[in-house]
């Protein structure tokens, strides 16, 4: 098998994973590339970078323009490049164009890529190898007719989702046939305002469900690992807010099931690098695959907690051609972790994302304490991108621990000058559901109207009563007092 030295990474991202890359790198002691648009050139992972490099033009589509990209990486000797998630991503014509220009692409192959970014092509090829998946359509729907005719079959409620993407765009739960139409409509003009197609499919919607995820490893010689699974069922817009892993409620005979499953399919497609497989559980613990993320995740950090195991760093590796480290009965599972996602958005104005200059930061630390941020005192936040500022990571030995820990964190965690979901994250480790371990992904519809958003308290309000108390305190001293 091919096997290649990567020397010098470039990362076609911004923000925290771009940091989290960086550190990686810097652990193998791989040189790192660090891209940045003219918004982007204060961020803290620009700095961290060995090398950096500004990209002129528009600041969203200097990240998603790839043959630049990739010019540019052959011109500063990076050998390989890492798209950490979002943007290009799982851009299966970026992957091939880094192929064919002798970049190493850190990631799947095109074409699993290309599958898997395909709902509707990745549902068939999940169904061959024996996952359980949702009735529905096995081809995109455009046509209104063919969608009517196809939701009456099923049977009420359905989903609607756009095919060529994802995020919550494009989604719609369609609970009456009377609904169906300005449903339907809204969800393809939404895809293809998003994704530039509109095409859609649509499956029977389970009501109530867990959201769980299991992920996957496996290198260039068939070895296929799993890390344990996520419940990422706390969600706000199909958007995750919390992931846990693993998750504190889910049946063993279920787990197992699962893990089994996704670890087979793996090895029957001959997946490479690490992914995401994605289901719902539904109320009778029965479990339907949903989607593939072949990439990084944004909660990959809780799966690292739990193991032990450096995703960022297993991805490199795998791209070098080198053999799985461990195989499944070496990893060890221990324990609780959940993440928090920290976003410049505003819980009491409807989620309304935010930006401005942040004025006082206060990191929280201790035992089992981790934080991937990029926030910083007077850093600016821009309007331009994901409102996701950072992820505060809490590992425990047990799940009342976790959970008390990250009571204890959140409280530390001191932003201000911008509006921060951090509010809405204490309200949820108080809930006693929450404690209990017992949420689906209609936890937060359900108990948002109940939740008080207000912060703990200001700490600059704070800060100006102590200014104005040691000026009263050096007027005494100067009076002789």
């Amino acid at each position: 098998m091919y096997k290649r030295k990567i020397t010098k990474v470039l990362i076609a991202n911004r923000g925290e994973i771009a940091l989290r890359i960086i550190r990686a790198c810097k652990e193998l002691e791989i040189k790192s590339v660090c891209v940045f648009s003219t918004i982007d050139a204060n961020g803290v992972w620009v700095r961290k970078a060995d090398e950096s490099y500004l990209l002129k033009g528009d600041p969203i589509q200097v990240y998603l323009d790839y043959k630049n990209i990739v010019a540019l990486a052959k011109e500063v000797g990076a050998d390989a490049i890492h798209p950490g998630y979002g943007f290009l991503s799982e851009n299966a014509d970026f992957a091939q164009y880094c192929l064919d220009h002798d970049i190493v692409f850190i990631g799947p192959k095109p074409d699993h890529i290309a599958l898997f970014g395909d709902k509707m092509a990745s549902k068939i090829a999940m169904k061959a190898v024996g996952v359980p998946v949702l009735g529905g359509t096995d081809q995109p729907i455009l046509e209104m007719d063919a969608a009517i005719k196809v939701a009456r079959e099923i049977g009420f409620p359905v989903i609607i989702k756009a095919a060529f993407g994802g995020g919550g765009k494009g989604m719609r739960i369609v609970k009456k046939e009377e609904e169906f139409v300005a449903m339907f409509e809204a969800a393809t003009k939404e895809a293809e305002r998003f994704f530039g197609r509109g095409d859609a499919f649509i499956e029977k919607y389970v009501q109530n469900p867990r959201h769980i995820e299991v992920q996957v490893m496996a290198d260039k010689y068939g070895n296929v690992i799993h890390l344990s699974e996520r419940d990422c069922s706390i969600q706000r817009r199909h958007q995750k807010v919390v992931e846990i892993a693993p998750s504190p409620r889910l049946n063993d005979k279920v787990r197992k099931e699962l893990l089994r499953a996704s670890k087979k399919a793996m090895f029957k497609l001959g997946y490479e690098s690490v992914g995401t497989v994605e289901y719902l559980v539904d109320e009778d613990d029965n479990f339907f695959f949903i989607e593939m993320n072949t990439r990084v995740q944004v909660e990959h950090t809780i799966t690292e907690a739990i193991t032990g195991m450096d995703i960022v760093q297993s991805m490199i590796r795998i791209a070098e051609g080198e053999p799985l480290p461990v195989m499944q009965e070496d990893i060890k599972f221990r324990g609780y972790a959940i993440e928090f996602r920290i976003n410049a958005e505003d819980p009491k104005n409807g989620f309304i994302p935010s930006s401005g200059r942040i004025t006082t930061y206060l990191s929280p630390g201790g035992p089992g304490v981790r934080l991937d941020a990029i926030g910083f005192k007077d850093y600016v936040v821009p309007t331009n991108y994901d409102s996701m500022i950072g992820k505060l990571i809490i590992v425990g030995l047990d799940w009342d621990g976790v959970v008390r820990k990250a009571r204890r964190a959140l409280d530390e965690f001191i932003i201000s000058g911008i509006p921060t979901n951090i509010p809405l994250h204490r309200q949820i480790v108080r809930d006693e559901d929450f404690k209990q371990g017992i949420f689906n992904t209609t936890y937060l519809d359900k108990k948002l109207p109940t939740f008080t958003l207000d912060a703990i308290h200001d700490i600059e309000e704070d800060e100006t009563k102590h200014e104005h108390i040691a000026a009263i305190v050096a007027a005494l001293k100067n009076q002789g007092i």
